[in-house]
């Protein structure tokens, strides 16, 4: 039987869409059903994302603090308490991250962050509940027993001019999840902060001081789960944490797509 060029290119194109799986929500490269890690052997095991990009996308599970969730030098060390939190602990009841603030992580975050792209939300709010289920599971980690979950707040002239509160977008992934909804009205931004990038830990610290206000109508009696899109030195999440107890919860979980 003999095929025309226009049947021929109807077949290539069906052939190729099927093995066409779409675009790594990443880096964009085309993904092509079968290729990359057997399934189940990678912490993102499909998620869609391209081999390069799932090989470096990868739940951080030693080598942190479990107090802080600071990472140790090397990834493969034991998790063991680094010498702050051995002095002071934290405000939180637990803490957990995915990963790095580096990379593809951190490049997901500042186009949904800065960009308004929310080709990758699905992906993140994965990695987030990922997080969530590791933190869950290992020794002193979370609880499992989250009643409430909000997210760090943005103040309200923030909130307008971005249309979203990024970290909210992420705690209604892990919320759906756990099934109840997400609170966004446990925490509120009482005042503008400005920017916590060229602060030091002290500055953010003092920088952040009663900035946050929590419902104890939503909270009180409560385990509370508060998700960030991502921690530096925590001082946020700390503070989030202080106005959560502050208003009657039990318990406060602070949960970070990245560790910076």
């Amino acid at each position: 039987m003999t095929v025309g060029l226009k049947d021929g290119r109807t077949l290539w194109a069906k052939l190729f869409g099927r093995m066409v799986a779409g675009r790594c929500p990443v880096c964009g490269r085309v993904t092509v059903r079968g290729r990359g890690r057997t399934p189940g052997t990678a912490d993102l095991a499909g998620a869609g994302l391209c081999p390069e990009c799932e090989e470096v996308l990868v739940l951080r599970k030693r080598g942190f603090c479990p107090g802080c969730a600071a990472f140790a030098e090397a990834a493969d060390m034991p998790v063991t308490l680094c010498g702050e939190c051995r002095l002071l602990p934290r405000a939180w009841s637990a803490v957990g991250c995915f990963g790095g603030y580096e990379g593809g992580l951190r490049e997901l975050v500042l186009k949904f962050k800065f960009g308004g792209q929310m080709a990758g939300l699905a992906l993140m709010r994965e990695m987030v509940w990922r997080a969530y289920v590791f933190h869950r599971e290992r020794p002193d980690g979370f609880s499992g027993r989250a009643e409430v979950v909000t997210a760090v707040p943005l103040y309200r002239q923030r909130l307008r001019a971005r249309g979203y509160n990024q970290s909210l977008e992420l705690a209604k992934g892990v919320a759906s999840r756990l099934g109840v909804k997400a609170a966004p009205d446990a925490l509120r931004k009482v005042r503008p902060t400005g920017p916590q990038s060229r602060l030091s830990a002290r500055e953010r610290r003092t920088n952040l001081k009663g900035a946050f206000v929590a419902d104890e109508r939503v909270v009180a009696g409560k385990n509370v789960l508060v998700v960030d899109d991502v921690m530096t030195t925590g001082s946020t999440l700390e503070e989030a944490a202080k106005a959560l107890f502050t208003a009657g919860a039990v318990r406060v979980e602070a949960l970070a797509l990245a560790r910076d």
